[in-house]
């Protein structure tokens, strides 16, 4: 109700047409997942899975709509740093719209924000992301990791940020074996988070994890 009533006051304009209405307006959002590619989310080779053979990770599958770039871009920083909420609403879409039909059994895992960003923000935002996709497509959602660290990896570089990735997550609850899990966050930059997050979980008892985010930093972006 509160973003129904922000929207009338403070309409938004798309990031992609600034068409009034909404941050992503329902034509752009297809445009987006039709320009999506089929790529490995570490290195960006073309592979159906998501995960090429040269990077190994702890997770199975995964899926990335597109590069942290033009709208994806306006629409993650805004979200992240500019309090715009209701960006939630048009991440999850996204996803939704990409990721092709999930065991019923699945269960949807967001990658845990850490206290201080949330308390700056207001909300945590891949929470909300995880819990929109999971409604939309009638998923268990389970907060299951818990940050056991509360270092910051923006501005850290990439050795920095594996070294603080690989004490970050502690497991909240019991984690059954058989339950595919798909692990939900909003950008990759060198893949430490979803990889030590997955890793958590498979120390856990989980035999299938999965992952997908809203955008990959570019390669050639310095990282932020």
């Amino acid at each position: 109700m509160i973003d129904t009533a922000l929207s009338i006051v403070a309409p938004h304009y798309c990031y992609n047409c600034q068409k009034t209405g909404s941050v992503l307006c329902d034509s752009c959002k297809y445009d987006i997942v039709d320009e999506a590619i089929e790529a490995c989310i570490i290195c960006n080779a073309p592979e159906p899975s998501g995960i090429c053979v040269s990077c190994r990770t702890f997770y199975e599958k995964a899926w990335h709509i597109g590069s942290r770039e033009g709208a994806l871009l306006q629409l993650i920083n805004d979200y992240k740093f500019e309090r715009v909420r209701v960006a939630y609403k048009a991440a999850a879409d996204l996803l939704d719209m990409y990721i092709p039909d999930l065991p019923a059994d699945t269960v949807v895992v967001p990658i845990p924000t850490i206290a201080a960003h949330i308390r700056q923000r207001g909300y945590d935002h891949t929470a909300l992301i995880a819990k929109a996709f999971a409604r939309k497509r009638g998923l268990t959602y389970t907060p299951l990791l818990k940050r056991a660290t509360t270092s910051h990896q923006r501005g850290a570089s990439r050795s920095e940020r594996f070294k603080q990735a690989a004490a970050a997550f502690s497991v909240g609850s019991a984690v059954e074996s058989q339950p595919p899990y798909l692990l939900i966050d909003d950008v990759l930059t060198t893949g430490a988070t979803l990889q030590y997050a997955a890793k958590t979980l498979h120390d856990a008892g989980a035999q299938h994890v999965w992952a997908a985010i809203i955008a990959r930093q570019p390669i050639a972006k310095p990282i932020k």
